[in-house]
């Protein structure tokens, strides 16, 4: 009974929370350049003849930038063992797409995930024929959940992670969510404490594995790298100085982390790369508005760069973060000060670069937790980041921290190759 009521009230509130959230989802597909995709696939239309789509392939749901990297990486290293493999990405998101069409991997069709009404959901399945579904760290939507499980089609959940805000709300609310959660085959967990939430929501403790972090596994995948162009872009800001680079940042942080750096050292040059880099123009005027000349990836050429060491460089640019983070001195970690969660300081530490964040981590514990308590890096309030970017700025003290960070890692050395392992196993023929 609680099962009917459960999707009564679901099929109830959907096309409410849809109209709700259409207007602020128009600006987001304008701001993000969505209108040129094949955006009709949201609602189960495609373009593309029947004929040529591939059948009967495993499918990962990644609703954004994050989650689609994480759909590569695994993807890229199933390639590595069974190279004539198909793939299809349905993502949720503009900058998630363009990410996954631009990684160009060998036969993988790139779709967007249908909302989740029952006939979009049927149309989806019925083109596509899925043989695995793997939805990558969230995103179970009720349609999708009993459809597959009408037609036998395994839904498995990997990387799956939930913050602490989250997992209290749905522990409150467990008993009507377990009916679409049950329907899980496996979840792949990123830490052994992260067990008790997925029981509560009904996973039988059998299905929950405990792989590691796919996003923090130092062994796999691609690591950031040095670029020559991206290092005569730094030089022509003037050779030799240090490199301070501000990683998915919000709104607000922008102007706050340049003037810690100033503060800090007035040679250093500050890089900032904006989480979202359709925010560039409101990110150009609030620096300037502070007095910070600015230079746009974009638009760069080496005449804009000058002595003034009050510029700021940055990066609006989608999917190039990894990279230039390599080519930092120290890395500050965005949405970590201004506002709640904190952004992935993985790519910091692969880099082996110093790493500085704020007070709010929210969604990257407990590894943020591993972090300060073995001096891994420096977590500081607004008021004490100078002070940390002058400490991580010492040779002898950055080498430190970057050795106990890596350390940090470890326990999730493999986490791709152990959840690899799962899907193969899930997508195996049967005998």
């Amino acid at each position: 009974m609680r099962l009917f009521i459960a999707l009564a009230l679901y099929r109830l509130l959907l096309p409410l929370l849809f109209i709700a959230a259409f207007p602020g989802w128009i600006v987001k597909m304008l701001r993000r350049g969505g209108f040129g995709t094949a955006l009709g696939e949201r609602v189960a239309i495609y373009k593309t003849e029947l004929e040529y789509e591939p059948c009967g392939e495993v499918h990962f749901h990644a609703v954004s930038v994050g989650e689609s990297l994480l759909a590569l990486k695994l993807m890229r290293e199933w390639l590595e063992r069974e190279p004539q493999r198909r793939f299809v990405l349905a993502t949720g998101t503009a900058t998630g797409h363009a990410v996954a069409t631009a990684a160009n991997l060998p036969e993988l069709r790139v779709t967007y995930a249908p909302l989740d009404f029952p006939s979009m959901v049927r149309r989806y399945l019925n083109r596509f024929e899925p043989s695995q579904i793997v939805l990558v760290e969230g995103e179970v939507w009720p349609h999708l959940m009993f459809e597959c499980e009408t037609r036998k089609i395994p839904v498995n959940l990997v990387n799956a992670r939930m913050s602490p805000r989250s997992a209290r709300r749905f522990a409150k609310f467990a008993s009507w969510l377990r009916p679409f959660y049950q329907t899980l085959g496996l979840v792949a967990i990123q830490e052994p404490e992260d067990a008790g939430i997925w029981q509560t929501l009904g996973i039988d403790r059998r299905k929950i594995h405990d792989t590691g972090s796919l996003k923090f596994d130092p062994g796999s995948g691609a690591r950031p790298q040095h670029r020559s162009e991206f290092q005569t872009m730094i030089d022509a800001f003037g050779k030799s100085r240090p490199v301070v680079l501000a990683a998915s940042t919000f709104q607000g942080e922008e102007v706050m982390i340049a003037g810690a750096i100033r503060a800090a050292n007035p040679e250093a040059l500050a890089v900032i790369v904006p989480r979202h880099a359709e925010r560039r123009a409101e990110v150009k005027a609030d620096l300037e508005g502070a007095g910070f000349p600015v230079v746009l990836r974009s638009s760069f050429h080496e005449s804009m760069a000058s002595g003034d060491c009050g510029q700021v460089f940055v990066i609006d640019s989608t999917g190039e973060l990894r990279d230039w983070t390599a080519h930092a001195d120290v890395v500050v970690v965005g949405k970590s000060f201004l506002s709640t969660g904190g952004q992935n300081p993985c790519e910091a530490i692969l880099a082996e670069r110093p790493l500085i964040f704020g007070p709010h981590m929210e969604n990257f514990q407990p590894l943020v937790r591993r972090l300060i308590a073995s001096g891994g890096c420096i977590s500081a309030d607004p008021a004490e980041l100078a002070a940390a970017i002058l400490t991580a700025l010492d040779p002898v003290e950055a080498a430190r921290m970057t050795r106990t960070a890596t350390a940090a890692l470890a326990r999730h050395d493999g986490a791709t190759r152990r959840i690899l392992s799962l899907l193969m196993a899930e997508n195996a023929p049967i005998i």
